[in-house]
């Protein structure tokens, strides 16, 4: 049908960025370049891939339909031409705030209980490369929306409110969860934990900043753009010299779990978990399954 590899991963990119700038970024190529390659894959196709509209892009049927299959395919095919090399690693993935606690206990005493090293990768995706095939089991946070995986909630972490060291806000040593709808919000929509249905409908904060990661919500915030409400653990770490943090005493927690597929993993996965159960002090956890 004359459809190129590139072709087709940069329909992935695009169908995963919702963005031509940073699809064509991600593929090292110019916007132009990717234009051009994804009206050449609909034509061979003969159907329409996307909606365009001068401020995103989104998916048509037909679109979601290639899309589901080959993010699935695509990593497969890269695995298979360029073999991993830490294929004999246990991969962990994490999108941002990687734990200074439990995980360097279990990943020591997993190594020299199982012989296999393990590998730890940042991915600034919303499930850190655990549904791509590019890590065994994530650690992440927040409410896991993923039908093929499985989650296992280790804890539950306490939330603090990031401002500015130029906010009104900085002088203060808490704030109520209900206070912060009075102040609009830096939201990390890839990766981050907090969203504004976590608020009652009639007392929602406004949302000054969307960013992609970590890294550009911390400098929003320290901009003084807008507030951001963390897990409390970033508070303690002094990651930004033009960034405060207050308590909030009555926010509602941050679930930490560890997230991995449901068919088809690692086959040490079972002992990762168990080990990560015990290293955080023997509590109940709840094993779930994301809706």
């Amino acid at each position: 049908m004359g459809i190129e590899l590139h072709h087709l991963r940069g329909f992935l990119a695009l169908a995963e960025e919702k963005h031509f700038t940073r699809a064509a970024k991600r593929m090292n190529v110019s916007q132009p370049t990717l234009s051009r390659n994804i009206r050449r894959l609909e034509g061979l196709l003969g159907r329409r891939l996307l909606e365009r509209t001068t401020r995103q892009v989104a998916l048509t049927t037909a679109g979601d339909r290639l899309y589901d299959q080959l993010r699935v395919l695509i990593p497969q095919l890269e695995s298979a031409l360029h073999p991993d090399p830490d294929g004999d690693a246990f991969r962990v993935g994490f999108a941002w705030g990687f734990p200074t606690d439990w995980p360097q206990e279990v990943i020591a005493g997993f190594e020299e209980e199982t012989g296999v090293p393990v590998r730890v990768h940042r991915h600034d995706a919303t499930l850190a490369g655990v549904d791509r095939g590019d890590a065994d089991l994530a650690i992440l946070r927040g409410r896991v929306e993923a039908p093929d995986m499985e989650v296992v909630t280790l804890l539950h972490e306490r939330r603090v409110v990031a401002v500015s060291t130029r906010s009104e806000l900085a002088a203060r040593e808490e704030i109520h969860w209900r206070e912060i709808a009075d102040h609009h919000l830096v939201i990390n929509e890839v990766s981050g934990t907090t969203n504004l249905a976590e608020w009652p409908a009639d007392c929602q904060p406004g949302v000054s900043v969307l960013c992609r990661n970590f890294d550009e919500w911390l400098e929003a915030v320290a901009s003084n753009k807008g507030v951001g409400v963390v897990p409390e653990f970033v508070g303690r770490q002094h990651i930004h010299s033009f960034v405060s943090f207050l308590a909030i005493p009555d926010a509602p927690r941050v679930p930490l779990n560890l997230v991995y597929p449901r068919l088809g993993g690692h086959p040490l996965i079972p002992r990762f978990v168990t080990m990560a159960q015990s290293a955080v002090g023997g509590r109940p956890v709840a094993c779930v399954e994301a809706d």
